[in-house]
């Protein structure tokens, strides 16, 4: 069953452009260590908190990857930006809807 990760975190002052840029290159990482991981998501909320929403293939999977995700040198270096945890939450989908080329209509 797919799992859904949710980090929610604040970022350092100054930081937003580093973190957005380097973006890419963590997530392309993050793939590649753990092939689980299926898409990722990152959002800002206007409060100023931030969610990454990262989508698994199963739950094993994402707590796998939550546990040995700062050996990735990408992702350990991409943290660094993060100011402020707070928390991460794993949640099973249990229904799915995605429109065709959904994801291709995102401009990231």
């Amino acid at each position: 069953m797919m799992t859904i990760e949710l980090a929610r975190f604040r970022v350092h002052e100054g930081a937003e452009d580093r973190l957005t840029a380097e973006r890419p290159a963590m997530v392309a990482a993050l793939h590649r260590r753990f092939p689980g991981c299926l898409a990722a998501y990152l959002t800002k909320g206007n409060d100023g908190e931030w969610l990454d929403v990262v989508l698994w293939r199963s739950r094993a999977e994402a707590e796998q990857a939550a546990r040995e995700v700062n050996s990735v040198p990408e992702c350990a270096a991409w943290f660094r930006h993060i100011a402020e945890s707070g928390g991460l939450r794993h949640v099973e989908v249990v229904a799915a809807w995605t429109s065709e080329g959904a994801a291709d209509s995102v401009n990231a």
